[in-house]
């Protein structure tokens, strides 16, 4: 199965100006600082009271480090603080570097500096953010598509990523299932779409008292990207951050979606397999007077070899 396409599409024009090396003792104090690990690195930049966690996923990895970390130029964009956690392999943080130096920031009262703690990621990112959001009290979770776990002795649906999956130790503890961390948080948003019967499985393992959940249909395991395309995250994140809570502006600017053309390829293939003809014709005539999608045009000659009585009366 081919890799979510997960970056932040503006971090590409950003520049890469490495924050100063510090140890865990001196962090604290600073205005930016690279704590550096055998595994992965923490990378801060202090803009505000709210501070923004952001974890690596699998697309992230693909660019070569150093590199920026997720989200940089957003959150910098919105002049919110930013601890980037990265990692150098595609792990799923199952390693002992950012862990550590997540407790160890925590400990020295780093975190205490800020008002609002959000740990935002998505897939491999997501399943760390609900995973170390204990170690912060009082830490928030945006998650997009996460995993509960990659374990399939646990979950044994899930067989995707089999090759970053498998050369990882999925046995040991900690860290080993994020449904393990969900009585512990107090405030866990998790949009996936429920058409993805992967996300779904994980979504229902992850259900508490303190987490809710964001249905976005079609938007396939690649949500992160349907929310960016459709110029609806930076509202997320600021309205998350100032209210804890999603609300009426993202879900405006969220409407776009239906004009892309993978939230419309991924709606055209859900209503095939589905078997809703009535409905997909509908659909791709819909979208075919609009424009010549050549899915929406391979789906309905389908549909009408199978129902042929359905073309009376039919465009195209």
């Amino acid at each position: 199965m081919a890799e979510p396409a997960e970056t932040d599409e503006d971090d590409g024009a950003a520049t890469l100006a490495m924050p100063p090396v510090a140890s865990l003792d001196a962090a604290p104090g600073l205005d930016s600082f690279l704590l550096e690990g055998a595994e992965g690195n923490l990378w801060f930049e202090r803009r505000s009271r709210v501070l923004f966690v952001t974890f690596d996923n699998l697309a992230t990895l693909d660019t070569p480090y150093p590199r920026l970390p997720w989200m940089h130029a957003r959150v910098a964009g919105l002049g919110y603080s930013l601890l980037g956690v990265q990692s150098f392999a595609k792990d799923w943080f199952r390693q002992d570097t950012a862990p550590a130096l997540i407790r160890g920031l925590q400990q020295r009262g780093f975190f205490a500096q800020f008002d609002t703690v959000v740990l935002v990621g998505a897939s491999m990112g997501g399943f760390a953010a609900l995973n170390f959001a204990p170690l912060i009290p009082g830490a928030q979770v945006l998650a997009f598509s996460p995993q509960s776990t990659m374990s399939r002795a646990i979950c044994p649906f899930e067989k995707r990523f089999s090759h970053p999956v498998t050369r990882m130790d999925w046995t040991r503890q900690p860290f080993l299932d994020a449904a393990a961390a969900v009585p512990y948080l107090q405030n866990a948003v998790i949009l996936y779409d429920p058409f993805v019967p992967e996300d779904k499985a994980h979504a229902a393992r992850l259900a508490g008292p303190g987490v809710r959940f964001l249905r976005l249909g079609h938007a396939s395991h690649q949500a992160i990207r349907t929310v960016v395309k459709s110029d609806a995250l930076p509202q997320m994140l600021r309205e998350f951050a100032e209210t804890g809570d999603v609300g009426t502006e993202f879900w405006r600017n969220l409407r776009r979606r239906k004009g892309l053309r993978t939230w419309r390829r991924n709606f055209i293939e859900t209503l095939a397999q589905r078997g809703h003809p009535r409905l997909l014709l509908r659909a791709c005539d819909y979208m075919l007077a609009e424009g010549d999608y050549l899915f929406a045009r391979t789906a309905r000659r389908k549909v009408l070899e199978r129902h042929p009585h359905l073309a009376e009366g039919r465009p195209y």
